[in-house]
């Protein structure tokens, strides 16, 4: 065919006009004027079924262009409708959030009204509508859709699926007809959007959706009218936080107002596994999992208790404000009588807080093996608190008041009412009130502090032949208040001289039984100047110091008994002179690299020895048992001594990198496991290098002052500063030259185990004085924990002067599981705690759960034998609804799993 000049410039321009409509969607300046604020952006919106990448091109146009404004697109068939491309992003009067609309067949428009067929997708801000059949207004924003209408997106993921509807773009209200809706489900990253809700609450394939929050809100409806951007009514309908299709818990009613962060209705029918069960004549429900509201909690039913009977109890809850709350409740035991509790949270600004929490029981008495009536009640109060003080611009905040505060009317109430077993064996309460403030490597703190704990009373000869049983009493030290300042090494001017200072001065007092002092001052300061060095791979730190003490009274030592207390009023001068020298010798390595050390280990192995010695010298102090006893700056003495010792570790090094696991990553040594960026600009995931796989210290210290300069007393125990900060238990009762070796033995071969062995062995006496194991396991949903402790070490007892007397403490500890928490299904776990030198059971517990897609069954058994004040058989259980709460008396904090 001969073609003229002329045909071929008009079959170019053809082609080019239509090459350009095929392109159209990729033009940003075809926009849809909207009144909307600006929104996410279309790109990361995905249509149903398909990706924006996938949506065929549809057939074009030959005549059709793309313009903005009010303009027309392209030229109009005669009857003034117009087929176009089958995605576009128009622009109406007024410019705002585009919008951008796609069908499969071509699109026709009349004026400002588009209707669209097949597989529509409209696409504004960050909400996407899809239906079967669509006519949409580009002045007004309104839509109307018929088939299979799906209204998705907005910042709490919403989604209404409906048979039809209209809607408004700009408005962003409608109504919408057999409705299913979801807020806070999503679909999970990375996965093609499906149809996850559909009519009759069933699900297309659930296992692609993912909740947003831990409880989302699905509702359905006969009619759905949207009056906001998210306040809804939704008439003729139900609401549930459950996993679909088939929902453990529904409530239906005639209307359900929707507000954006709460669901009211009145009239309601909860139904329970699908059985009606209660009608509630006023209800809300949270729609934002974030949203608080004050209300009656669940009532709280107990099942039966040996000591307490059943109980039943209810709390109220205040949502005061966006920062705190309060809790109030209140507990009835058929055999007891009544208990109170409360609670309160505060969270602001940076780190600061506020916590309490108290507890009470008006006991109506307690009738223990013997026939002997025991008042066993009491409160307990708690109080924690930190504030930071506001740092200067652009600084981090460097000064803090912080609290911590217990009041405890009686140890036999805790010992006979928690459930904690730690907490009820545990004799010592500290109450502490202290404000710091750090700068420049100096620290400056006032605290006040008081100190409660049991202590056996002294017995008589008589009594211990006897075997009388030993009656505990008091102990309480104060600190009211101390002022303390601190420093860190600091340079000595250009010299390689290094100083540091520790200072206090205070009030103190002590009330025991037989002895209380009055208000007794004390000022200590402890200047030191330190040079570091090294030679030869041998490091080394030689410190000198001085350390001056004053009290305002003293204790009286003349004509009084062996291990009895008294007061002088006599002030106290406590000076001393100190000397330290303390040598790291060289580390000595070697790394193993066999095959077969490659095959069980997958790494090569490095061991390396870590030889360490410090000598310390304390002169001076003359008067030690003239001094009253408060805390460790009290039992200061004169020492020389020599502590040596050496550290084994081997570390794991695999040849060839790996991704590194979370648990390896505290471990690892290696300064090149910061991640580099891959090709792509994106963060590579660290590689694992070396972490230490097994470590072992042992540890002894010999004695050239076997009598630390007059402070040591046959007989008795002895705690001095020089044992105490290097044992921690007690074993001096007479001269020696060695103390016990310790051993502190850690072995981690991957992040399923982990194992701890630590002992000191009295080599003078040829016994272990402290021995206790501790191993860890978790794998999946099973888990495991061992612990042993023994302690055979010289008692309290001797601390006032009488026959010796050896605490012979030995327990084993043990937990076995499989489950936790979120997993559906069976859970089961148990633990025990033994007395291995009585032979008998001090608590165990054995518990099992079941857990649907939103409800979950927990029942407990709980055993406590803690001699005549507690022998407990208690059962406990729990039935979970998500988003409703709890009915039972098995606390989360107290379960095993």
């Amino acid at each position: 065919m001969d073609f003229s000049k002329r045909s071929l410039r008009g079959y170019a321009l053809f082609i080019s006009i239509t090459l350009f409509a095929v392109n159209s969607e990729l033009l940003m300046g075809q926009q849809l004027a909207s009144s909307l604020p600006p929104g996410a952006g279309v790109d990361a919106l995905v249509a149903p079924g398909t990706s924006s990448s996938q949506i065929p091109a549809g057939p074009t146009h030959p005549d059709t262009t793309a313009t903005n404004g009010t303009q027309d697109i392209g030229a109009q068939d005669g009857d003034g409708s117009l087929p176009f491309p089958a995605a576009v992003v128009v622009q109406g009067k007024d410019r705002g959030t585009p919008v951008k609309i796609e069908s499969t067949n071509p699109q026709t428009r009349v004026g400002s009204l588009y209707t669209l067929d097949k597989d529509v997708v409209i696409t504004y801000g960050d909400r996407i509508i899809q239906a079967d059949h669509v006519e949409y207004d580009s002045d007004t924003g309104d839509v109307t859709a018929t088939g299979h209408l799906v209204v998705s997106g907005g910042p709490k993921h919403e989604e209404i699926h409906a048979s039809h509807g209209t809607f408004n773009t700009q408005t962003e209200t409608g109504t919408f007809y057999d409705v299913t809706g979801s807020i806070g489900l999503r679909l999970a990253p990375g996965r093609p959007r499906v149809n996850t809700v559909v009519s009759g609450l069933a699900a297309a394939n659930p296992t692609r959706a993912v909740y947003d929050n831990g409880n989302p809100f699905l509702f359905t409806g006969r009619i759905v009218v949207k009056k906001g951007p998210d306040e809804y009514d939704v008439i003729d309908g139900s609401v549930t936080s459950c996993q679909l299709p088939k929902p453990d818990w529904l409530l239906t009613g005639g209307l359900f107002s929707l507000d954006g962060d709460t669901a009211k209705a009145k009239n309601t029918i909860f139904h329970l596994l699908n059985v009606p069960l209660l009608y509630l004549p006023y209800v809300t429900h949270p729609v934002d999992p974030n949203h608080r509201q004050s209300g009656l909690l669940i009532p709280s039913v107990g099942l039966f208790s040996s000591t307490k009977g059943n109980s039943v109890g209810e709390q109220v809850y205040f949502a005061l404000n966006r920062s705190m709350d309060l809790t109030l409740g209140s507990v009835y035991y058929s055999l007891r009588g009544f208990s109170e509790s409360g609670s309160f949270r505060y969270r602001g600004l940076r780190q600061n807080f506020v916590t309490g929490r108290f507890s009470a029981l008006q006991d109506r008495g307690y009738t223990p093996t013997g026939g002997v009536y025991t008042n066993q009640g009491g409160e307990d109060f708690v109080v924690k608190a930190r504030y930071d003080l506001a740092p200067a611009q652009g600084e981090t905040p460097n000064a803090r008041l912080v609290a911590d505060v217990e009041y405890l009317s009686s140890y036999v109430y805790r010992e006979a009412f928690t459930e904690n077993f730690n907490q009820a064996v545990s004799t010592d309460i500290l109450s502490t009130l202290y404000g710091v403030k750090n700068f420049d490597g100096y620290s400056a703190s006032l605290r006040a502090d008081r100190y409660e704990g049991l202590k056996p009373l002294a017995q008589t000869q008589a009594q211990v032949a006897a075997g009388d049983p030993v009656q505990n009493s008091q102990l309480t030290i104060f600190h009211i208040p101390e002022l303390m300042f601190t420093s860190v090494d600091h340079r000595l001017g250009a010299t390689p001289f290094l100083w540091s200072m520790d200072s206090s001065v205070g009030g103190l007092k002590r009330t025991q039984p037989l002895f209380t002092t009055g208000g007794v001052g004390r000022f200590d300061v402890h200047p030191e100047i330190a040079v570091p060095f090294s030679f030869e791979g041998v490091h080394v730190r030689a410190a000198v110091g001085v350390r001056e003490t004053v009290y305002t009274k003293s204790r009286q030592t003349n004509g009084v008994a062996q291990g009895a207390m008294a007061e002088s009023s006599s002030s106290l001068n406590r000076t001393d002179v100190e000397a330290e020298v303390d040598i790291r010798g060289p580390v000595l390595e070697r790394t193993f690299d066999s095959p077969l050390l490659e095959r069980v280990f997958g790494s090569e192995v490095k061991h390396t020895i870590e030889p360490s010695a410090t000598y310390r010298f304390v002169g001076g102090i003359n008067d030690f048992s003239h001094i009253l006893r408060f805390d460790d700056v009290d039992v200061a003495s004169n020492t020389n001594d020599l502590e040596y010792g050496v550290t084994q570790r081997l570390f794991l090094h695999p040849k060839k990198p790996r991704p590194c696991k979370l648990a390896e990553m505290a471990d690892s040594t290696d300064a090149d496991d910061a991640p580099d960026d891959e090709p792509n600009g994106k963060p590579a995931p660290p590689k694992c290098s070396t972490r230490e796989f097994f470590s072992w210290r042992v540890g002894q210290k010999a004695f050239f002052n076997q009598s630390f300069g007059g402070a040591l007393q046959n007989g008795r125990r002895n705690i001095l500063d020089t044992t105490l900060n290097f044992s921690g238990i007690a074993f001096l009762t007479g001269p020696r030259s060695v103390s016990p070796v310790i051993s502190r033995l850690r072995v981690r071969p991957n992040e399923v185990f982990d194992l701890e062995w630590n002992f000191d062995y009295d080599t003078v006496q040829g016994r272990f004085t402290s021995n206790n194991v501790f191993a860890d396991a978790h794998r999946g949903n099973l888990f495991g924990g061992f612990s042993y402790a023994k302690l055979n070490a010289p008692g309290r007892f001797e601390t006032d002067g009488l026959p010796s007397a050896t605490t012979d403490f030995n327990q084993l500890r043990v937990l076995l599981g499989y489950g936790m928490p979120t997993k559906e299904g069976l859970s089961v776990a148990a633990n025990a705690g033994i007395d291995a030198k009585l032979g008998s059971l001090q608590y165990g517990s054995l518990e099992t759960s079941y857990n649907w897609n939103c409800c979950g069954l927990s029942v407990e058994y709980r055993k406590y034998e803690l001699g005549s004040v507690r022998n407990e058989n208690a059962y406990r259980f729990n039935f979970t609804l998500a988003n409703i709460g709890t009915a039972g008396n098995l606390r989360r904090a107290e379960r095993l799993f």
